[in-house]
């Protein structure tokens, strides 16, 4: 299977890398400076500068991208409609590390982790914007998704 790991040189990032490659796939590191993962290919680049010619051919892309600063927390979502537009229609999935915050806690779905009253304030930006990014890609049909809501101490 061709993967592409968006956000390669992150923490997140770099444990996917390291997994798929273990598991026998071929791996492309995406990253904005020099790569620090244990991908062989890469592609040296922003996010908001991949095409969908970069991404010809590949079977699944998986977004570690983090923005945690409150200027930069609103590129979560804006990810997303960049995603649809270059993975719109076709038959690559996206795979979207998301965050423990934006996971229910109850199961008719009204109480999400990052709104119960001991989840810590400090992560509540990032929660917040990540699980705006979840509500975005629900609204695109035309993507094949997976989001995964990773576990708080991640």
């Amino acid at each position: 299977m061709k993967i592409v790991v968006v956000g390669a040189n992150g923490k997140a990032g770099q444990l996917i890398v390291e997994e798929a490659i273990q598991r026998g796939h071929d791996v492309t590191a995406v990253v904005r400076s020099e790569n620090k993962s244990k991908a062989q290919k890469v592609i040296q680049k922003d996010l908001f500068d991949l095409t969908k010619e970069d991404l010809k051919g590949i079977d699944a892309v998986v977004s570690a991208f983090g923005a945690y600063t409150p200027e930069t927390l609103p590129l979560h979502s804006q990810s997303i409609h960049h995603f649809a537009s270059i993975l719109g229609g076709s038959q690559t999935r996206l795979l979207v590390v998301g965050g423990a915050g934006s996971l229910y806690l109850d199961d008719s779905h009204t109480t999400r982790l990052l709104d119960s009253p001991d989840f810590p304030d400090a992560f509540k930006p990032l929660a917040s914007a990540q699980a705006d990014e979840l509500d975005v890609i629900r609204t695109k049909e035309e993507l094949r998704w997976t989001f995964v809501s990773p576990a708080a101490d991640l």
